[in-house]
């Protein structure tokens, strides 16, 4: 009866480990996809719009940037349901959470807004500027959490609690929200020094800075969840 027992338990094992490689595998195909349309918003523009750089058009980069995550992220939401619910809705549910997310968003860009005025942007000049750069980092961080947990702030601020994470795309949702954000606030620092450089101009570096963490984060969450796969255990939700 023991032994069964334990070759019982083994093979659980053995199939939650599968499990959780197979998820990562997942987690990793998304976060390249992501990575690659960050590329795409980069380079296709360019094609199409004269001196078009990221440089040079900048608000027009951080349109064509947000714009193009944002439709990634939503559309491997629906392929790959990372977090599927049982529950049938109706339409008018899914509708009044399609809305309510809207909501949420808005409201984060002018969260974001605030912040980024309260650490020292420009209050009346560069408002454009300002609001776009809010608009990509809300693009980084909350539309993610809207994909992933829906317009639930009790579910954000339990996956952002230490130890709050139930699976591993909430894991990985902490990773790149967190290296987002301290991107932005690295890519503030250079903006004081008088180097004269295009871009030290008001908020290339910062949005600069929120990418390149932002896609740091998408490539360290799944290597990092990957390498720490034994020691991660989920609670059910």
């Amino acid at each position: 009866m023991n032994l069964h027992a334990q070759v019982q338990v083994e093979i659980e094992d053995r199939t939650k480990g599968t499990m959780k490689e197979t998820e990562i595998k997942r987690l990793l195909s998304a976060n390249v996809i992501c990575i690659f349309s960050i590329i795409v918003a980069t380079v296709i523009p360019s094609l199409f719009l004269e001196n078009f750089s990221i440089l040079g058009t900048h608000l027009t980069w951080l349109c064509i940037c947000s714009a193009s995550v944002g439709t990634v992220n939503i559309v491997l939401y629906f392929i790959l349901k990372p977090n599927p619910s049982n529950r049938r809705t109706s339409l008018a549910h899914k509708v009044a959470r399609f809305l309510r997310c809207c909501v949420y968003f808005f409201m984060s860009c002018i969260l974001f807004h605030g912040i980024i005025v309260l650490y020292g942007a420009p209050l009346i000049e560069s408002v454009l500027e300002t609001f776009l750069f809010a608009v990509l980092l809300s693009t980084f961080t909350t539309l993610h959490c809207l994909c992933l947990l829906g317009p639930n702030i009790h579910m954000w601020l339990r996956v952002f609690s230490k130890n709050g994470a139930m699976s591993i795309w909430d894991s990985s949702l902490q990773i790149t929200a967190m290296c987002s954000v301290v991107g932005a606030w690295l890519g503030a620092f250079p903006i004081p020094l008088d180097w004269d450089r295009p871009w030290q101009v008001w908020p290339i570096s910062c949005s600069l800075g929120a990418t390149f963490g932002y896609v740091a984060g998408l490539l360290i969450a799944p290597l990092w969840i990957y390498w720490n796969r034994k020691q991660l255990t989920y609670k059910s939700r």
